[in-house]
């Protein structure tokens, strides 16, 4: 596999492998720190970053490679040069290609006209690399066996809920996302996507707007904010008013398991989707999470710059 552009790309033994070196990159960031000695990788964000440009242009470093950040505004595609153009220009000079923008075509686009792996660091649709993240810190936590363990997302059904589903039904979890009903809900094509890796996986898929009956015997509560980037502003008094049941607090952790955690990738909104009590209570395992943002970054630059990750 060139490229990651798609949490669906993966397969179970690609996980595995990118999770166990990311754990290695974990205890010694170091390990590797000559395979990018010489060579640049491209970062481009047209959406603002905290922890995707922290941890990408860190991973780059640690692999002893230079980060080139490239800004929307910072390139000729804003006055007409083409996608494909682009992609063919910053092949020639970097080795790996990172992007965090709102339309999933760009990326696919990006990754079909670059001869260097692309991957996909956030999109409206989805968001893998926030999974590999998310799923290093539950194995850290419940080890790789999760028999009779279930996974809960609540909250808006956007990128987070979809890559949270099928990344689910790749690890063979019990899944489930609870969000409104209508417009707010997971689409239905990643649903049936989830839904059909799972026949292969074992998973069990779950989409239910009860987040009382989502939450029972949860080992994980997971959200997201409400209002992603994006979102027009006319529909934040609506919206919210829909989501405010799907809010995380202590009344839904109690109807967890006893070692459940809580889950969120950042940035938060305390009092909205999550209480301060249940985010920066003991449960909370957000800043390890929010640091395997890095490690596993730089376990799948690793990887893909090597050739090491199969085609699902």
């Amino acid at each position: 596999m060139k490229d990651l552009l798609h949490t669906a790309d993966l397969s179970r033994p690609d996980v595995d492998l990118i999770l166990s070196t990311a754990a290695e990159f974990a205890e010694d960031p170091l390990r590797a720190h000559s395979s990018l000695a010489h060579r640049t990788v491209a970062i481009y964000m047209t959406k603002p970053s905290t922890r995707t440009r922290l941890a990408s242009e860190t991973a780059v470093a640690h692999l002893g490679g230079t980060p080139i950040f490239i800004r929307g505004d910072e390139l000729q595609l804003g006055r007409g040069e083409t996608i494909s153009d682009t992609a063919r220009i910053i092949s020639g000079f970097a080795s790996a290609l990172i992007v965090r923008t709102y339309a999933q075509s760009d990326v696919d686009e990006l990754g079909r006209a670059a001869s260097i792996p692309v991957i996909n660091a956030l999109t409206d649709d989805d968001h893998p690399t926030q999974l590999l993240a998310d799923w290093l810190t539950i194995q850290e936590t419940f080890g790789t066996d999760i028999t009779g363990r279930k996974f809960v997302y609540l909250g808006d059904g956007n990128n987070m809920s979809h890559a949270w589903l099928i990344m689910g039904a790749i690890m063979g979890a019990h899944v489930v996302a609870a969000t409104p009903e209508g417009k707010w809900a997971p689409d239905l094509i990643v649903v049936a996507k989830a839904k059909e890796i799972a026949l292969e996986t074992g998973a069990t898929i779950e989409v239910t707007h009860d987040p009382e009956s989502a939450a029972k015997d949860a080992s994980v509560l997971y959200t997201d904010v409400w209002m992603s980037m994006g979102d027009p502003e006319s529909e934040r008094l609506e919206k919210t008013k829909v989501l405010m049941p799907f809010a995380v607090n202590a009344e839904l952790m109690n109807l967890t398991v006893s070692d459940s955690i809580f889950m969120h990738c950042l940035p938060a909104h305390r009092g909205e989707e999550v209480a301060a009590e249940v985010i920066d209570g003991p449960r909370s395992v957000v800043w390890r999470e929010a640091l395997h943002r890095r490690t596993t970054i730089q376990s799948l630059l690793y990887h893909l710059v090597r050739g090491e990750i199969k085609v699902r």
